[in-house]
């Protein structure tokens, strides 16, 4: 009776420190999130936009500010320049150069191409939508280079306005996201993220390089690769607004 009541206090305390140590996979997706954007950054990136008859590039620049704002203003070629997308919380604008307008997109587009890539504009700024909007679970861990990789399993909340019926992560222990798969409203993958290049950038280890594949389209991908990074600086007041997104200044 006592070694039946011993091994019970024993697997309890056992269980207690498992639950201790567990992953919290809320914890490891917000500090990857925080890491990619940090408080503010600002970004010089060449995408490659592939598909199986073309391909094109584009040069831009990229700004974050806080969790849900940022601002990409494309830079070459020619064609492209002045081409730029404000994002602040849940709104967002476009400005076209050649008609001088800007045009406020409504919901129903955020998960529309952006600029004819494999990326939507929810993507632009790694919207906080997967964290507010989603509940998360840690579905395994491996090792590997050296590294714990934690899948996290990201589902949405009952009634929640999204688009992905699941997103599966895979993290790894210093914070970098690795993959992103992202699956339909049946639950079929539809497309992934994978960070495919990482290096020092700005001081931290960073995703230089990442393409996005829709699963459902064959020899069709688009790539963005970062040369430049600066993260935590003070930003403008005046930078996250519609006037700098028409007439930007210097």
């Amino acid at each position: 009776m006592r070694s039946d009541l011993a091994m019970a206090l024993v697997l309890a305390a056992a269980a207690q420190a498992f639950a201790g140590s567990a992953p919290d996979a809320d914890a490891i997706l917000e500090r990857a999130y925080a890491h990619y954007r940090s408080q503010s950054s600002a970004t010089t990136v060449a995408m490659t936009v592939h598909r199986p008859d073309w391909e094109r590039h584009l040069d831009l620049m990229a700004w974050t500010r806080g969790q849900d704002d940022g601002l990409v203003r494309f830079m070459a070629p020619a064609k492209d320049a002045g081409n730029a997308t404000l994002k602040l919380g849940r709104d967002t604008w476009v400005f076209n150069p050649r008609l001088n307008q800007v045009i406020k997109l409504p919901a129903s587009m955020m998960n529309q191409s952006w600029m004819g890539s494999d990326f939507s504009y929810n993507d632009l700024a790694k919207s906080t939508e997967i964290i507010t909007e989603y509940t998360h679970r840690v579905a395994a861990n491996e090792q590997s280079e050296g590294h714990t990789l934690w899948t996290i399993e990201a589902v949405p909340k009952p009634g929640a306005p999204v688009v992905w019926g699941k997103v599966a992560f895979k993290i790894r222990d210093d914070d970098l996201i690795i993959e992103e798969t992202f699956f339909d409203q049946d639950l079929k993958p539809a497309r992934r993220l994978r960070t495919e290049r990482i290096a020092m950038l700005g001081g931290r280890l960073y995703p230089v390089a990442m393409t996005m594949v829709p699963l459902d389209a064959a020899d069709q991908w688009t790539r963005i690769e970062t040369s430049e990074g600066h993260f935590d600086m003070k930003m403008p007041d005046y930078f996250f607004t519609l006037s700098n997104l028409q007439n930007p200044r210097q």
